[in-house]
């Protein structure tokens, strides 16, 4: 091989072009669009308080109501719940008759547990635990009747209405109540808000990339001739929609930022309250704020919104660019 020849390879190896080089670029070009549609979303004060106002709205409902689902689900227990049956007395009944159902349940196969609250034991512990206590002196006998708690061995429904029917019967017996229906009740209503938090989820998710897809489309509009130009240039469609991508993420971005201090109030202001109303049921409670995963969450969402609405936006554009 000639010296020419050596020459002219070495240079041909010295200039040619990497995948490291072309990532490179690659990187370079989305860090300056990415930098130049924030700086072009600053310019623009006003009109980006308010889209950015819109989209935190739409996303902080969803996103407090999610998070007090998360929180409501703490009402139930972790811990293996077992039904009990209250069986309440007749107030007429005397000490030696109660003595002797409470003797007969206790023989009983089908209960785990008999446990027998007699009315002086009832009216000691409400006087602890009630400020009302004190009106318990206004009568001259004790209003309050015997209570017998029962724990059943079997926890099915049917056995559990089957036995509280059997106990009605009894004639010393006022009231049977079962115990766990309140978790019933509770996983029902927390069922209902659920599916109700996903629907609205859905439709203001729905609302952010309306808002995004409408902003961009106007954004585009003042940069019609900019994209015309590119497009004549031999602009690629992926080039030209670069720019809006990211002006769309950065405007999903920032509103849900916003989003997430709006919804961190909004769980400071109900705290106190949910407390108070959760401790009279399972003692103590403690609110969960969004937590991290919480925040890069709502942060994610929103910035896909975003991005997916300019994409709407853009692609529509360019389809009205495309010759016949």
């Amino acid at each position: 091989m000639s010296k020419t020849e050596q020459r002219q390879n070495r240079g041909a190896s010295g200039h040619r072009i990497t995948r490291s080089d072309l990532f490179g670029r690659w990187l370079a070009r989305h860090r300056f669009e990415a930098r130049d549609s924030l700086v072009r979303l600053l310019q623009m004060p006003i009109s980006a308080v308010m889209t950015l106002s819109m989209l935190a709205v739409a996303l902080t409902v969803p996103g407090f109501l999610l998070t007090l689902l998360i929180n409501f689900e703490q009402l139930t227990p972790g811990v293996e719940l077992k039904p009990q049956l209250a069986i309440y007395l007749k107030p007429a009944t005397d000490a030696k008759r109660i003595d002797q159902i409470s003797r007969e349940l206790l023989l009983r196969e089908d209960l785990l547990s008999v446990e027998l609250i007699s009315p002086d034991t009832g009216a000691s512990d409400f006087r602890q635990r009630s400020e009302l206590g004190e009106l318990l002196d206004l009568f001259e006998s004790n209003p309050l009747p015997a209570v017998i708690l029962l724990v059943p061995r079997d926890d099915d429904a049917e056995s559990l209405q089957a036995m509280q029917q059997s106990l009605l019967t009894i004639e010393e017996v006022d009231t049977v109540e079962l115990d766990i229906e309140w978790l019933a009740r509770l996983a029902a209503i927390l069922n209902s808000f659920e599916r109700i938090s996903l629907i609205l989820s859905f439709l203001l998710g729905l609302t952010v990339l309306l808002v995004v897809a409408n902003t961009i489309r106007t954004l585009i509009g003042s940069r019609l001739e900019e994209v015309e130009v590119s497009l004549l240039m031999g602009a690629t469609s992926s080039w030209v929609r670069r720019p809006f991508l990211y002006a769309g993420f950065w405007y999903g971005f920032f509103g849900s930022l916003i989003a997430v201090v709006l919804i961190s109030l909004a769980l400071a202001l109900v705290e106190s309250p949910l407390r108070a109303m959760t401790e009279l049921y399972l003692g103590a409670f403690e609110l969960q704020g969004l937590g991290l995963q919480g925040v890069v969450s709502v942060l994610g969402l929103g910035s896909l919104l975003g991005w997916g609405g300019a994409y709407l936006a853009i692609s529509r554009q360019l389809e009205q660019f495309e010759p016949n």
